[in-house]
């Protein structure tokens, strides 16, 4: 097998060193700062010498988007292998983690998590189903999520038509799970405890809450409590 270059080692290198720049642009002054001519200016090269690199500024964003999903999913993993073996420790674990780095990371989370995708980008899974998936997953093929065959509620479509999709999304997170292993109650399990999640982090990170809230940590364990009993787990 042919090794890697050396020309292929500066080029990596390069791509690296590009992207941590325009991270640090992101983090320090926002998305709109993320620009081929700034990166540029802040290598001492000249703009069009990125088109190497990086096709456009879209393509760059996205790249960076991926670093920061692989970060992100790391931490959350890590932050899970830590904790117990019971489900809902790990999960209430992952979860408060999360919201951590997203009230940390305000901007590189309003890029991966809150970014509409263009048109030409709607075959990408969403990055929020990336890491929410790619941690609750193993948990579901070992079998930790025992939810109850419950009756899921009158005004919600059938969800049993999705479970392909689903598990083609646990596949990209790297999980394979059969279709037959989620059952409608499961998958509604999963979008609950998806939705609260995110919509509350979402919420608190941009200060979007229609009330001034003092306490939003303490609303949130009360969010993941309530989950636990509405779920079973309690």
């Amino acid at each position: 097998m042919t090794g890697v270059t050396r020309r292929e080692r500066l080029r990596a290198a390069t791509e690296q060193d590009i992207r941590q720049h325009a991270r640090a642009l992101l983090v320090d002054r926002g998305s709109d700062a993320v620009t081929l001519r700034a990166i540029a200016r802040e290598l001492g090269i000249t703009a069009p010498a990125l088109y190497r690199y990086y096709e456009s500024r879209e393509d760059l964003l996205r790249q960076l988007c991926d670093d920061i999903c692989t970060d992100l999913a790391a931490e959350l993993h890590r932050i899970s292998d830590e904790v117990g073996a019971e489900f809902v420790d790990k999960i209430f674990a992952v979860c408060r983690e999360f919201r951590r780095w997203a009230l940390a990371h305000p901007e590189e989370f309003a890029l991966v998590f809150a970014s509409p995708r263009a048109d030409a980008d709607q075959r990408r899974p969403d990055r929020f189903a990336d890491v929410f998936l790619g941690i609750v997953g193993p948990f579901l093929a070992e079998g930790a999520i025992l939810v109850e065959p419950a009756v899921l509620p009158v005004e919600l479509p059938d969800l049993s038509s999705h479970q392909e999709s689903l598990a083609a999304a646990f596949s990209t997170a790297g999980v394979e799970i059969p279709p037959e292993a989620l059952r409608p109650d499961v998958m509604h399990f999963l979008l609950r405890w998806w939705v609260r999640l995110y919509g509350h982090v979402a919420l608190e990170v941009f200060g979007r809450f229609p009330f001034d809230l003092k306490h939003a940590d303490r609303l949130f364990e009360a969010m993941l409590h309530e989950l636990t009993r509405e779920t079973g787990f309690a």
